[in-house]
């Protein structure tokens, strides 16, 4: 039976890029950092509350579908309690945030942001 969320994979094209925006802009905690020669490629592990995320690179790894409706991972969602707060965080560290919108099904407030590759990242409102 599934328990929950373990991690969700991104591949990124600039490992220090992402690196740092996960880190440093987003705060996530740094669980293991490795080196894999043989694959040249790096994985970082980060915590996001009970889940994870696990940051590679992989050398010329092809871009991401640009379109939002491409099949495959639509985008990922981060829980915050306070939507306004969080985009004022945001944007104080120079991330721009979509403006907010209002979830039709559940009545709570989201918005959307991007990661250094441009991939769809939310904010919705617990």
């Amino acid at each position: 039976m599934l328990a929950g969320i373990h991690h969700v994979a991104i591949i990124a094209s600039d490992y220090a890029v992402s690196k740092r925006f996960y880190t440093e802009t987003l705060g996530l905690e740094m669980i293991a950092e490795t080196y894999r020669a043989e694959r040249e490629s790096w994985k970082l592990d980060l915590r996001v509350g009970d889940a994870q995320i696990e940051l590679f690179t992989f050398p010329e790894a092809p871009p991401r579908a640009t379109r939002p409706e491409a099949q495959g991972l639509r985008h990922l969602a981060f829980s915050v309690a306070d939507l306004d707060a969080a985009v004022v965080w945001l944007d104080g560290k120079g991330v721009v945030c979509e403006p907010l919108r209002t979830d039709e099904m559940t009545g709570r407030r989201f918005t959307f942001f991007r990661d250094p590759d441009g991939l769809p990242l939310e904010l919705y409102e617990a």
